[in-house]
């Protein structure tokens, strides 16, 4: 019996760095890293050009979000390509279908635009607003950061709302799902919660593999020692 007790207490010191590790290896996680982690169906560098236009957006004085929400327009309408998550919990909230503008494109979204009346999407950079209730509903305003690329939206009513023609039914049957104005529509099923989790100045980042967009962005070209000082100010949120 002595024996064992003298095994057990030699051991305790190894077994309590195995107790460590998990919390280690998450926090050794970057956060773009663990992001995608919990989105296996979402393009990890998507995830992590998305964490890097938030991070830099913050980094300029911009005010803390505690959400993200990335849009993939690369992927077909019929495929979820809207996550949203809790960047201070690190979780995944959201994995949602969304729609497109009508004059982006078809099953595939290709054509973007900032002008008012081209019923398109844009891409880019956005950070929340607050919320009304218009015409679809329950809707969500949004101010889009980035001069020539999304600028016009507050003025284009891009808005992330409720539509019935977004649903999983339909992307069955016809393969892709209905479109919009040029807005990020949902689900009406999840609309209202999902609106709600993101109200409030939170960050959405809309990609398409544009290369003039993605080679000329401000917010994906922030330094390290930026991009740094924000992830240890929200290591340091999460650990509050």
């Amino acid at each position: 019996m002595i024996r064992t007790i003298r095994t057990l207490l030699a051991s305790a010191p190894l077994l309590g760095a195995f107790a460590l590790l998990p919390l280690q290896a998450h926090a050794a996680d970057s956060l773009g890293d663990a992001l995608a982690k919990l989105a296996p169906k979402a393009d990890p560098k998507v995830i992590g050009l998305a964490v890097q236009a938030a991070e830099c957006a913050q980094s300029q004085g911009g005010p803390q979000s505690s959400r993200l929400a990335v849009i993939d327009y690369s992927k077909p309408s019929s495929q979820p390509r809207l996550w949203v998550f809790d960047t201070v919990n690190r979780k995944l909230l959201f994995q949602e279908l969304v729609a497109h503008g009508k004059n982006s494109g078809d099953a595939d979204s290709t054509r973007f635009s900032n002008a008012e009346n081209s019923l398109a999407s844009s891409i880019g950079l956005f950070r929340t607003s607050d919320t009304y209730m218009g015409k679809n509903g329950y809707s969500l305003r949004m101010t889009g950061l980035e001069p020539g690329v999304n600028s016009n939206a507050l003025a284009r009513a891009i808005v992330i709302h409720g539509a019935a023609y977004v649903s999983e039914t339909m992307a069955r049957v016809a393969g892709r799902i209905g479109r919009s104005w040029g807005c990020p529509a949902v689900s009406t099923a999840v609309a209202h919660k999902l609106i709600d989790a993101l109200k409030g100045g939170q960050m959405v980042f809309s990609y398409y593999p544009d290369k003039k967009w993605l080679s000329s962005s401000s917010y994906l070209k922030c330094s390290n020692n930026q991009l740094a000082r924000v992830e240890a100010s929200a290591v340091a949120r999460a650990g509050t």
